[in-house]
């Protein structure tokens, strides 16, 4: 129980920020969120999003633009960090947890195998979609054709979860507060 009140003071603080600061806050926070920092679950923060823009305090599509924009930079982060250190990165990482460099081979893989098909998929599939970029970035797939993807992944995966929080508006926000 104790782990939902959390949760629960986390939506206040968020919407709180959403508030207080308005367009600014929702590319930080996404951006942050794509970037793979924790803390910042998409499931809370986008439908958040769009009840903010069902409010009136500012409009759907400003709304989709910023998440997508903000999506892009905290993934285009991890791109270039994986591109220009990942194979030093995932080298630590793998000596440090060595269950995990199986995974971490399956993913480069599937990446090789599927290309940017392989991102967009990704940019759908929790935990994955932010998780991608980093060993994209480690691949050198090329950066026009993965912002490409990635863009088609976030559009998607954003539109839902705004358009839920924009669509159902507070009625959402009551059962959690």
């Amino acid at each position: 129980m104790k782990e939902g009140l959390g949760y629960l003071m986390d939506i206040g603080v968020l919407t709180d920020y959403f508030y207080k600061y308005g367009n600014i806050i929702i590319f930080i926070i996404v951006f942050l969120e794509y970037a793979n920092m924790p803390g910042f679950p998409s499931g809370v923060i986008m439908p958040l999003a769009g009840i903010w823009s069902s409010q009136g305090n500012v409009g759907f599509i400003t709304t989709m633009v910023l998440s997508l924009l903000a999506g892009l930079c905290g993934s285009w982060a991890l791109y270039f960090l994986g591109r220009y250190g990942g194979g030093i990165i995932l080298q630590k990482y793998t000596k440090r947890f060595p269950k995990q460099k199986a995974n971490i081979d399956q993913t480069i893989d599937r990446i090789k195998e599927k290309g940017c098909l392989g991102v967009f998929a990704s940019k759908l599939i929790p935990v994955l979609r932010t998780v991608i970029s980093l060993p994209a970035g480690v691949l050198k797939i090329n950066f026009t054709g993965y912002t490409i993807a990635s863009a088609a992944g976030i559009f998607l995966w954003n539109f839902v979860f705004v358009g839920a929080g924009y669509i159902f508006g507070e009625s959402v926000l009551e059962m959690f507060m």
